[in-house]
């Protein structure tokens, strides 16, 4: 009997075990799914992200077939959720509906965090925008983003802007604002957009910068003024309320915005799947009825949007980090 030389043999199995892999990996993909999807929000339940990750579970799972159950798994902005998922297995079973924290936010103020947005994950799409809009206390006699930078440029030390947590959206676009309309202001973040919104209210301080889905019920009952929307356009929320690029500022623009990502690795049958099944949720007029009147702009992209748009965005907010010095706490 002819016996194998060890290295031979290695490299046999090796193979064998290569052959078999690619073998099974398409018989998988092409069962995909055979049982329930962990949908992964990395926000505590009852806000408007987890409210539009149960709108995708719900279509999703009347897309695949399967049953696409959400899993709360708030924290460290976004930090505990997105590093749970980037260490699942790459199967399909496992998918997060980030946000713009998640990918350009994190990276930009983290030196050591615990995933890389772009080398970590599968991209699927893009699924909606929420916009920021900059309040005032109602009892101020700021009416307009003009009356602010007027006010701010003729006492420096007057304002200070709330937020919803530094390295937010919101502290960004509250920066961004001083920066481009040359003021300054004094950053107070608070911990959420209740107490950001309470205290505005309150007069603790004369503006805060927070989501329109936040800030519309207050807006709404009058409790707080809106004096520009930090959108490229208008809202329908709000048609009143000027963008800041209208009110003298070209080109300004600061919002958040949500993707669904896997895992990095996702099977290509696998990926090429859940695209097209989050294309038929986010473009199904149902659902972007049901995204305005949650105050989310529609913006569907696929799975290479989701890329292009870290990799803009990235850079941009690393300089606004750099220069405003917002560092995670």
């Amino acid at each position: 009997m002819t016996v194998m030389p060890p290295k031979r043999f290695f490299l046999a199995c090796t193979g064998l075990a290569a052959a078999f892999a690619m073998a099974t990996a398409p018989a998988a993909a092409q069962t995909y799914p055979d049982r329930p999807i962990r949908l992964v929000v990395p926000f505590a339940a009852g806000g408007a992200t987890d409210v539009l990750g149960r709108l995708l579970a719900v279509g999703l799972g009347e897309k695949l077939g399967q049953t696409v159950v959400v899993e709360n798994k708030p924290g460290a902005s976004t930090v505990i959720g997105a590093t749970q998922v980037a260490k699942a297995a790459p199967d399909g079973y496992t998918l997060l509906l980030a946000a713009s924290t998640t990918l350009t936010l994190n990276p930009a103020i983290r030196p050591n965090l615990a995933y890389d947005p772009i080398k970590s994950f599968t991209p699927l799409g893009l699924v909606a925008d929420m916009s920021l809009v900059l309040v005032a206390n109602p009892d101020t006699s700021l009416h307009s983003l003009k009356d602010l930078v007027t006010q701010a440029k003729a006492d420096p030390d007057k304002f200070s802007y709330g937020s919803f947590g530094t390295g937010s959206s919101v502290h960004f676009g509250g920066e961004m604002l001083k920066s481009a309309a040359g003021i300054r202001m004094v950053h107070v973040p608070f911990n959420g957009s209740a107490p950001n919104l309470t205290a505005l209210a309150g007069g603790q301080v004369q503006v805060a910068v927070d989501t329109v889905v936040a800030g519309l019920p207050l807006i709404k009952a009058g409790r707080i003024r809106p004096l520009a929307v930090l959108s490229p356009q208008r809202l329908p929320a709000l048609p009143q309320v000027p963008t800041v690029a209208e009110s003298g500022y070209p080109g300004f623009q600061m919002g958040t915005w949500f993707a669904l990502i896997a895992p990095a690795g996702l099977p290509a049958p696998v990926q090429q799947k859940l695209e097209k099944a989050l294309a038929d949720v986010v473009n199904a007029p149902a659902t972007r009825a049901r995204l305005v009147e949650l105050a989310l702009t529609p913006a569907y992209g696929n799975g290479a949007a989701v890329k292009a748009r870290v990799e803009k965005e990235l850079p941009e907010m690393r300089a606004v980090a750099a220069r405003a010095n917002i560092r995670a706490e």
